[in-house]
């Protein structure tokens, strides 16, 4: 986390969190939702408009990144300053990449060790890493095939419904504060 988020966070403590603001797409993208994208629909719903803006802003998508955490409830968020910003996942915490030389690097461009992988019913790729719990990026399946071979890579079934539980990550922090 940024020394400078700290000092915010030690100079304003009870600045309240913020949800709905922000999503992480399945491809690793961030989306800013204003209350137009928020009243459209769920971030995941898939209906036009609910997603809002993609962020393009080279320096903001890192500050965002280099801030991006998880609370003991299992919800991510951005430390903007003092104010949590919780993000709506379409997918899971982290979007992996993996790369021609078959290493997987997350969304935020950190090196990870894969730790195992499992394959749901709609045929989507996960990994558990060494950094957490993600989705391997749609582009990158064929590397990750290329991986499974080479490096003798076990693939076990789950469930979609059970990865929320099983992995400890909330989708939608909004949907769970709206009911607490």
């Amino acid at each position: 986390m940024d020394e400078i988020v700290q000092q915010a966070m030690l100079k304003w403590p009870n600045v309240p969190d913020c949800y709905g603001w922000l999503g992480l797409d399945a491809r690793g993208n961030w989306y800013m939702r204003d209350e137009a994208a928020q009243h459209a629909g769920a971030f995941s719903s898939g209906l036009p408009g609910a997603k809002g803006s993609r962020l393009e802003h080279a320096g903001l998508i890192a500050f965002i990144q280099r801030n991006y955490a998880s609370d003991n409830k299992g919800r991510w968020y951005f430390q903007n300053g003092p104010q949590r910003v919780y993000v709506e996942l379409e997918a899971t915490p982290w979007i992996w990449r993996v790369h021609q030389d078959l290493h997987i690097q997350a969304h935020d461009g950190q090196r990870v060790t894969r730790l195992d992988s499992l394959v749901d019913e709609h045929g989507w790729l996960y990994l558990q890493t060494s950094l957490g719990f993600g989705l391997v990026h749609t582009q990158d399946v064929g590397e990750a095939a290329q991986a499974m071979e080479q490096q003798g890579w076990t693939l076990h079934e789950v469930a979609r419904a059970e990865l929320e539980s099983r992995f400890q990550y909330q989708r939608s922090p909004h949907a769970w504060q709206q009911r607490a």
